[in-house]
This record gives C-alpha cells, structure tokens and sequence, in this order.
C-alpha cells in the first residue's frame, strides 16, 4: 500500500513535508517489525523515522525528537485491522 503514500510525512504543520488532507486517515507505521503509534516523521527511502523524546519541548514548544535508522512501513489503516 506504499503507492498511495508519500515517501516522506511529518505531523508538523510547520513542516515542508506535512499533508493534513492524508494525515486525517490513520496511518500505521511499523519500524524493524513494530508497530509504532508515536511518529512524528517518517522516511521510508532513507529508513528513518523520528519520534518524541519523551515529554521535553524545545525552545518553541515542539517536541524533541530522535532519529531511529531502520526498515520502515507503512500503510493506511482501516476498520478491519486492530
């Protein structure tokens, strides 16, 4: 289901990378063989994903995030999958 997915999206408005028309359908990531829910950004032709480091904000109130360098997959969710 790749094909219906851009190669690179991120949740932040701000972002060059940002669609909020696909980000309104539930997108699931899986990373080296999980499942993730916290992305913040992915990139599946550089194998990286970025999720938040824990509660900590930079100085403009977003989120801290750390690259994770890995397998990345991704699809648009469903009703049927769980």
């Amino acid at each position: 289901m790749t094909d219906q997915l851009p190669d690179r999206l991120c949740v932040d408005p701000d972002s060059p990378f940002h669609d909020p028309e696909l980000l309104q359908q539930e997108i699931g990531v899986r990373f080296n063989g999980t499942e993730k829910t916290n992305v913040e950004e992915y990139c599946i032709s550089e194998g990286w994903i970025k999720v938040a480091a824990g509660k900590a904000l930079d100085r403009k109130g977003k989120p801290l995030t750390l690259k994770l360098k890995g397998q990345v997959e991704v699809w648009i969710k469903d009703g049927s999958e769980g």
